[in-house]
Order: C-alpha cells, then sequence, then structure tokens
C-alpha cells in the first residue's frame, strides 16, 4: 500500500472515532487521570474537575481545555471508591465515595468540598454525608438483587439523586433512582423510581448530569448517552427521552453538561483504548 492510501485509510479512522454522532475529542487526558471516573464543571470556575475511583490518590484534579492540570486538590479523606461528581449552584463540588462492586459496603458516603477550598492550596476538608439505601437488608444480598452499586448522581434543589448501577445478570442496564437530602449527616436514601437501558454490560450507569436550566438530565452509559427532558419535579423518568448512541467502543466514566446543549464525557485509560479522552457531545 502507498503513503498516500496510508495517510488516508488512518484520517478515516481518526474522523470516524472523533466525530460519529458529533462526539469530537477536546484533547487527551493528562497521566494522573487515567482512572478518571466522574468530571463536573463548577459556578465560578474555568477548569474542568475531575477525580480518579479507588485505589488512587484522595485528590481533585482542575484541568483546563487544553488538558493541563492547572490545580491539584488534596482532600481530607480517603478515597475509598470514588465514582462521579457533581455541583451546586454556590460551587460547592460534591464527591461520591459510593463506588459498591460488591454490594456489601456499609461505609457509603458523599463528600461535600466547600466552593472557598477550591483555589486555596492546603489540603481541604469535608462535609460527610453518609446514607445507607431504605430497601438493602442484606450485605452483600443474593446474586439477583445486586442493585445497589453506584457510580452517578447530582444535585438538585437541595437534595442529592443517585442513580444506581446493576450487578445482575442479563439486566445491567437497571437502574434505581435515590434521593437523599444535601446536609451533612447519616440519611436514609430513598427509593423513588427505576429504569431501564437494556440487557448487556455497557448498558449499565456509569454516570449522570442534569443541565444548568435543570430541564434536561443526561444519563451515560458505555453504549449512549439517555437525555430526559419534560419531566415533573423529580420524577426525571417521565416526560421525553432520547438517546445519542456511541459508535465506538471505551470505558465511559464521566459525563457533565458543559452548556444546556452540550455535555462534556471522559473515558478511561484501558487495553483495548490505551488512552483516555474528554470528548464533547452537541444533545438537542
Amino acid at each position: 500500500m502507498n503513503k498516500f492510501l496510508i495517510f488516508l485509510l488512518i484520517t478515516f479512522c481518526y474522523s470516524c472515532k472523533t466525530n460519529t454522532r458529533n462526539l469530537k475529542i477536546i484533547t487527551d487526558l493528562p497521566s494522573q487521570l487515567e482512572e478518571a471516573s466522574g468530571n463536573e464543571t463548577v459556578k465560578n470556575s474555568n477548569l474542568i474537575w475531575l477525580q480518579n475511583d479507588s485505589g488512587n490518590k484522595a485528590k481533585l484534579y482542575g484541568m483546563n481545555k487544553k488538558g493541563d492540570i492547572v490545580k491539584e486538590l488534596k482532600i481530607d479523606a480517603k478515597n475509598h471508591d470514588w465514582e462521579d461528581l457533581t455541583s451546586d449552584k454556590e460551587g460547592n463540588i460534591y464527591i461520591g465515595d459510593f463506588g459498591n462492586n460488591q454490594n456489601k459496603r456499609q461505609n457509603l458516603a458523599i463528600l461535600k468540598v466547600k466552593a472557598s477550598s477550591l483555589g486555596k492550596d492546603k489540603k481541604a476538608k469535608v462535609d460527610r454525608i453518609s446514607f445507607y439505601y431504605s430497601n438493602q437488608k442484606y450485605f452483600p444480598p443474593k446474586k439477583k438483587k445486586m442493585y445497589f452499586d453506584c457510580e452517578a448522581f447530582f444535585y438538585f434543589k437541595n437534595n442529592l439523586y443517585l442513580f444506581t448501577k446493576s450487578r445482575v445478570h442479563d439486566n445491567h442496564g437497571k437502574t434505581n433512582l435515590y434521593k437523599i437530602p444535601a446536609i451533612k449527616g447519616k440519611h436514609e436514601a430513598k427509593l423513588i423510581g427505576s429504569f431501564n437501558t437494556c440487557k448487556d454490560v455497557p448498558c449499565w450507569i456509569t454516570s449522570v448530569d442534569i443541565s444548568d436550566n435543570e430541564k434536561k438530565v443526561a444519563l451515560l452509559t458505555q453504549k449512549a448517552v439517555w437525555v430526559f427532558s419534560g419531566y415533573e419535579s423529580d420524577d426525571f423518568f417521565s416526560g421525553s427521552i432520547k438517546t445519542y448512541d456511541f459508535t465506538f467502543d471505551s470505558q465511559k466514566e464521566g459525563i457533565c453538561f458543559k452548556d444546556n446543549n452540550t455535555v462534556y464525557i471522559t473515558d478511561e485509560d484501558t487495553q483495548n483504548s490505551n488512552d483516555s479522552n474528554l470528548y464533547e457531545l452537541k444533545i438537542d
């Protein structure tokens, strides 16, 4: 094959990856974020904030759109299994320490980092919001009831909404929606709804966010983004649904709104993809 044909083939493959369904690469993630499991844009900050999951340092990373880490913030808490980030309208960040692969954790928590800490260099103190699922009786439950893993949540009207990740064979796309108050203390996570994407492993829920105008909820799986709109109050699974399918495989782990019609998506560095990126997706 001559050099020109090779060049065309490489260019075609790259464009397929970076522009399918309007999903395009903004930048590679730096090596410190190869296991990024959550991202979030925050009021009064030009940075995209990210964190790694279990086995990594208890830090938040503030990254610019060029992929440069501008800020590393040490958190005064252990990274048991950090899985997602969200924020409120005051610019406080919440870290979801609720990864629960075996469905047996009893120290589930959300860590609130005050907005005033984001610009400081010293280790950030946190308010601990502990919780337990209202319908979990055994730790772990039977295999057919392993619905208590979680990688996705957001803040809405003084509450935190958790979307669980199913570990049940042939029902991986089921997510249960729970609600807890966004205040320090220990709370019962109340079940308020359920939804199914599909049955396969790539259907499980890895992140979620709500738009700034609170009119759209974007639910991330490894196969697609599910966008909910036209819902009433916090019945997010009501109203209309639109899906945006991905046409390439990667371990997509984080989603947040850039604006009301655009989301950022991040994936992890795996043996299959060999890199991790920040993507942008336009949604209606």
